[in-house]
C-alpha cells in the first residue's frame, strides 16, 4: 500500500530566543521517539526544500530560523528542565539531534514560565536547563512579574532590532558537550588533512558544541568578509565543508567522512582573524579597537549572520588556552571579549584552569534577549501506509 500524507496539528509557541527563532513544543505532544517524529518536523518547517526557502512550512530558509524545541519538567535532582534541540536541515529531509543552540536556550526558561511548567515567584529567577543533547546544564536569569516574563527591557543584541530584558545563560562546565573533552585531540592546534586542499592547520575545540577553527588567511580571507561575500566565494563553503569532515573525523564525531557528511551541526567551522575594522550587516562599521578578535562561523554549511551562542563560547574558551589559533589571533584581555562578527560586536565571558590532566572548562556566560511571537497550533502532514 502506497504512504499517504496524514494531517495533524501540534500546540505550539513560536518564539525568538537571541538571533534565532523556533517552534517551542511541550515534550508531552510528542509521544515517543523524537527522531521517531522526524516526518510531522519536516512538514512543520517545510523541509526538504530544494529552493532554499520553507516557504511552505514555519522555517525561514536559513538554519537560524529553521529549529525546534521540546520542553518539558525535569526529573533530574539538578534540573528544573529538560530541553531537546532538534535542527531541521533545509535542503535535505532530515532533523539533526547532535548538538545544542546557545540563541534558543534564552526563550525556553521564559516559556516554561508562561507555559506553567514551572511555578516561580516575582522578581529575578534562576532555572536551572539540561540540555539533552549534549548532557550539559546551563542557569538561565530573567525577571518575571505578575507570574509572567517580562520581556520588555534596555539590552539590544547585534541583530535584532530593538530591545529587550536580559537573560542571563551561565554555561556550567561545558568542555566536552559534543566529544566529552575539551581539547577531543588531545592538543591545541594540529594540522588536518583535508581531501582536496591538503594540510590545514587548526584548533579543534569543545565547549557547549564541537567546533573547529582555522585562520582566516590561510584560506585567502582577511576574515571581514560578510555572509554573501563568503558565499560568492568559488568553491570556498566546499572546502569548508572537507575541513568540517575532516575534523568531525578528527574529533572522533564521526567515524569516516561520509559519516561526517550526513551529521551537519557540528562541528560549527571558525575562520578567526586579529582585530580588524569591518562592515557590517547594518551598515555600520566594527572599529578595531572595539574588539579583541575577528570571526566568522559556518553553520549548516552557510555562513551565519551573526555568531551561534555556543560557537561564541566556544570560542571565548578557546580564547583563554594558550597556544590554541584563536588565542593567536585574540588581543590579550583579562575581561569578556569581544567578538567583532557579521552583525555587530558580540561579548562572551568564559573562565578556564589548566591542571594535571590539561585545560578544563569552567563556564561560560552571556545576555541575551527573547520574545513570544505566537501562540496557537502548527500543522503538519507524516506519512501513514
Amino acid at each position: 500500500m502506497t504512504a499517504r500524507p496524514v494531517p495533524g496539528t501540534l500546540p505550539a509557541v513560536f518564539m525568538r530566543g537571541g538571533t534565532s527563532k523556533a517552534l517551542m513544543l511541550h515534550r508531552r505532544d510528542v509521544p515517543g521517539d523524537l527522531a521517531a517524529w522526524e516526518p510531522a518536523f519536516l512538514s512543520a518547517m517545510d523541509s526538504p526544500d530544494p529552493f532554499g526557502r520553507q516557504l511552505n512550512g514555519m522555517g525561514g530558509g536559513v538554519s537560524s530560523v529553521s529549529k525546534i524545541c521540546v520542553i518539558e519538567r525535569s526529573a533530574r535532582p539538578e534540573a528544573d528542565l529538560d530541553y531537546t534541540f532538534v535542527q531541521v536541515v533545509v535542503r535535505e529531509g532530515r532533523i539533526d539531534l547532535s548538538g545544542n543552540c546557545g540563541n534558543m536556550l534564552a526563550a525556553v526558561g521564559p516559556f516554561a514560565v508562561d507555559e506553567g511548567l514551572v511555578q516561580v515567584a516575582d522578581g529575578p529567577v534562576s532555572l536551572r536547563i539540561y540540555n539533552t543533547n549534549t548532557r550539559k546544564l546551563i542557569e538561565a536569569g530573567f525577571a518575571v512579574r505578575d507570574g509572567r516574563t517580562v520581556y520588555r527591557g534596555d539590552l539590544a543584541i547585534p541583530g535584532v532590532t530593538g530591545t529587550g530584558a536580559p537573560i542571563r545563560l551561565d554555561f556550567v562546565d561545558p568542555g566536552g558537550a559534543t566529544t566529552g573533552r575539551l581539547l577531543p585531540t588531545g592538543v591545541v592546534r594540529q594540522t588536518l588533512a583535508v581531501p582536496g586542499l591538503g594540510p590545514v592547520e587548526a584548533s579543534l575545540v569543545d565547549a557547549a558544541n564541537a567546533c573547529v577553527f582555522v585562520r582566516a588567511a590561510d584560506l585567502g580571507l582577511s576574515g571581514t568578509e560578510l555572509p554573501a561575500a563568503l558565499e560568492a566565494v568559488p568553491g570556498l563553503l566546499d572546502r569548508l565543508a572537507w575541513i568540517r569532515r575532516a575534523a568531525s573525523v578528527a574529533m572522533g564525531i564521526a567515524p569516516d567522512l561520509e559519516a561526517a557528511a550526513r551529521i551537519v551541526h557540528v562541528p560549527f567551522v571558525g575562520l578567526v582573524a586579529p582585530p580588524r575594522e569591518a562592515g557590517s550587516l547594518s551598515g555600520e562599521r566594527v572599529n578595531a579597537g572595539d574588539v579583541d578578535l575577528t570571526a566568522r562561523v559556518i553553520s549548516n554549511g552557510v555562513p551565519h549572520q551573526a555568531l551561534p551562542l555556543t560557537a561564541t563560547l566556544c570560542l571565548a574558551v578557546a580564547a583563554r588556552i594558550d597556544g590554541s589559533l584563536v588565542h593567536e589571533a585574540a588581543r590579550p584581555t583579562g575581561a569578556a571579549l569581544r567578538v567583532g562578527m557579521p552583525s555587530g560586536i558580540l561579548t562572551a565571558d568564559a573562565a578556564v584552569a589548566r591542571d594535571g590532566d590539561g585545560w578544563r572548562a569552567e563556564r561560560g556566560s552571556f545576555f541575551r534577549t527573547a520574545r513570544p511571537l505566537m501562540r496557537g497550533a502548527v500543522y503538519y502532514d507524516a506519512l501513514a501506509p
